[in-house]
């Protein structure tokens, strides 16, 4: 064959001339648009180039315009509201396909989606005549193989990328030298929300992970937050330069992966001319089309794999806003469903849904309701967890009021005590449900540890929310009667929600507790409480903590009683109090091999300790 491609070049004007019109035509997606046949198509006024229909899986590029939409010569469908598509599927000048991706190539293969031409940008062949499809493979060789007029538009400056990609030139028609630059897409800028968001994102990620990237400040802000993480994957439907960036960390290795294990897995790249320059030729790099890609099964194949879809609105019944609009790539359930789907087949995976609490414009984030907004997942029960500026709501398991609990908990402060009457309307909380507004903003997100003890146990800790109600209750009725009146110095028997929502809503001012979890980040179990309480008259704490007994003897008590000491002298207090009844002999070692000296005064079968913080408060 002959293989010297300059040789078999035309021009723009002579390949689209085969071009008829009623034809379907399939145009690459994204950074992937061959945009100088588009452009070219756009501008003609040849009689051939009329009542075309444009095919493109992804609108994210720039080639095709809203005027020539308008001149009614050309109607685009597309399976993703992007950003020329988003402007004009309200107005009827598009028409979207709703589908999963992963159903893209079964669609075009059983003929119901038709395709007459194809439209799709190359790299220029190697020696052997072989092309790469370069940053975006989706459905091409789909499309390719059902078209009758199959025309390649080379453009040296597209990466030659490995996996799925290579084609021959002999398999296009006709062949055109790009006359125009690829589409460059410029890295997104963070501000310290989406910063603090990710930040929140990334608390709840672990070793081993495997990841779905997209783009936009999320992804931008992520990179710097999960690059002390060791062997995560990724399995994901976009490569973005905050992907390129993760990896050069060295927190990715793939090694964890069950499918294209040392791969990151994708079907598209979006980025600038650096992101273009490192996937050339690069071995750690495996594009697949979206059928390998956006399967859930083949998605949940990957251990730990985590979903994290970047929203616009949440309400407190779980229900999800999606983006719409310009520069909002993940913008859709159907772009969505796949990768959640995935998530859930996983072991140990999960879905996160991030966004800041509040817009640009001020108004509130997570809402009571969000019946007015489209673009809706109405899924409650794919919403494992979601994250703000504010932290994490671990919703898995949970019900509908202790979900709208966790939600207004990572709300903006100053909308909190509207989502809680609002809540008690609907039903959604108790009526008697306790709000501290003035603890809105005192919660001390800077208390948050983990820490391993005796037998590999990993103990994470963290200040106490109102939504931990039901785990301090059940934590409650584990205990033997011992154990509670050790705690208490009372007989209790039983912890209803009046006495323990009381309990758990604390001023972090004057009351600060602290609880231990065990389990997966994010959720987990409390098995452990401490707390200190103000005196009124003196610059003392009391304190008092408890450990579920059967992760007793392990050094959490010691470790509890070290951070209650080293957070109430931050402060402001001078030394601690506690009472502690004399048959309880762990107890009173955990405060004898404290770093502090211990007075002890015996009165009616317990011991008042003193604990000064400095010699000259002795008492």
């Amino acid at each position: 064959m002959n293989h010297n491609w300059k040789e078999r070049l035309v021009t723009p004007e002579k390949a689209l001339a085969k071009i008829e019109p009623g034809m379907n035509l399939f145009l690459g997606t994204g950074a992937g648009e061959p945009r100088t046949l588009i452009k070219r198509l756009m501008e003609s006024s040849e009689p051939n180039l009329t009542d075309l229909t444009l095919i493109q899986i992804v609108s994210l590029g720039d080639a095709i315009s809203i005027n020539a939409l308008r001149s009614n010569k050309y109607r685009l469908k597309t399976f993703f509201s992007g950003w020329v598509a988003s402007e004009a599927i309200t107005t009827g000048r598009v028409d979207l396909i709703p589908s999963r991706f992963s159903a893209i190539p079964t669609l075009i293969n059983e003929h119901q989606i038709s395709v007459d031409a194809a439209l799709i940008q190359i790299t220029e062949p190697d020696e052997d005549g072989l092309c790469s499809l370069g940053i975006a493979v989706d459905v091409a060789r789909q499309v390719m193989a059902q078209a009758d007029l199959v025309i390649g538009e080379i453009n040296p400056s597209v990466p030659r990328t490995f996996g799925d990609t290579f084609v021959s030139i002999d398999e296009f028609d006709f062949v055109v030298e790009s006359q125009d630059p690829m589409f460059y897409f410029p890295r997104w800028p963070v501000d310290d929300v989406f910063d603090e968001v990710a930040a929140n994102v990334a608390s709840v990620i672990e070793d081993g992970a495997c990841l779905a990237f997209s783009a936009g400040p999320l992804f931008e802000a992520l990179p710097k937050h999960l690059a002390s993480k060791r062997h995560l994957g990724l399995h994901t439907p976009f490569v973005t330069d905050a992907v390129m960036k993760l990896i050069k960390s060295g927190a990715v290795t793939n090694r964890r992966k069950s499918n294209f294990r040392g791969k990151t897995l994708t079907s598209y790249a979006l980025g600038t001319p650096e992101l273009m320059k490192w996937l050339d030729k690069n071995p750690m790099v495996e594009f697949q089309g979206v059928a390998q890609v956006f399967h859930p099964l083949e998605i949940g194949r990957n251990r730990q794999f985590v979903s994290i879809i970047p929203v616009r609105k949440v309400d407190l019944t779980s229900r999800i806003a999606m983006h719409m609009g310009k520069g909002n790539v993940t913008s859709g359930p159907g772009q969505t469903m796949d990768f959640l789907n995935g998530a859930e087949i996983s072991r140990g995976g999960f879905n996160i849904f991030a966004l800041p609490s509040r817009n640009l414009s001020g108004e509130a984030n997570i809402r009571i309701s969000i019946e007015a907004f489209s673009n809706q997942i109405n899924f409650p029960d794919s919403v494992d967890m979601v994250a703000t500026e504010y932290g994490i709501a671990s919703l898995g398991g949970r019900t509908v009021r202790e979900r709208a609990q966790a939600l207004i908990e990572i709300a903006h402060p100053d909308d909190r005590a509207i989502l809680v009457e609002q809540a008690k309307k609907e039903n959604l909380l108790y009526p008697d449900q306790i709000f501290l507004h003035e603890s809105s903003r005192l919660y001390p997100n800077d208390i948050a540890e983990t820490h391993t003890f005796k037998n590999n146990v990993m103990v994470r800790f963290r200040a106490i929310k109102p939504s931990d109600e039901e785990g301090m209750r059940r934590l409650f009725y584990r205990f033997s009667d011992e154990a509670i009146y050790y705690r208490y110095f009372t007989p209790i028997k039983t912890m209803p929600h009046a006495k323990m929502q009381a309990y758990v809503n604390v001023d972090y001012r004057n009351v600060l507790s602290i609880v231990g979890l065990v389990g997966t980040p994010g959720q987990g179990k409390i098995i452990s409480e401490a707390r200190f309480v103000r005196h009124r008259d003196r610059p003392l704490v009391d304190v008092a903590f408890i450990v579920d007994e059967q992760y007793q003897g392990l050094g959490i008590a010691t470790h509890l009683y070290r951070m209650l000491a080293r957070l109430a002298r931050q402060r402001g207090a001078k030394g601690m109090t506690a009472d502690v009844l004399s048959s309880n002999l762990s107890m009173l070692k955990v405060f004898e091999k404290g770093d502090y000296p211990v007075q002890s005064r015996f009165e009616e079968g317990a011991h008042a300790l003193f604990i000064p913080f400095e010699p000259d408060s002795m008492a």
